[in-house]
């Protein structure tokens, strides 16, 4: 059974530095795209950032391009996502993703990934 769990959410000050963590079981994705959306209260759900499997090449969305770093550890089937300088409106659920099939973080960016996580909760106060 294949499974994306997420975990390193909670409710952080603004300005604060979180790192969420994304254990892969079931299969392995070292050879495909693996990433994070987020989804805002009352919004849908907007990519973050994505890493391809065989290269480690990295795409990340405006809103937080040098402030989230997204990183993976093939070894322990693992991806993770450090926020530093949490702002109020990073407030979100925050989804694991990842292809099965497909390196490129273009499958990740649109939300066709193959395999998701349940979310967890990042929530910053001003």
């Amino acid at each position: 059974q294949v499974q994306l769990v997420e975990s390193g959410g909670g409710l952080v000050q603004a300005g604060d530095t979180l790192r969420l963590s994304c254990k892969a079981s079931g299969r392995t994705y070292r050879n495909s795209a693996m990433g994070w959306l987020r989804q805002p209260p009352g919004t849908g759900r907007q990519f973050v950032a994505g890493i391809s499997g065989t290269d480690s090449t990295t795409d990340y969305a405006d809103s937080v391009k040098g402030r989230f770093t997204i990183s993976r550890d093939n070894a322990k089937n693992t991806t993770y996502l450090q926020i530093n300088s949490l702002k109020p409106e990073d407030t979100a659920v925050y989804y694991c993703a990842a292809s099965r099939y497909y390196n490129s973080v273009t499958y990740v960016r649109s939300g066709d990934a193959n395999d998701w996580g349940q979310g967890t909760q990042v929530t910053g106060s001003s």
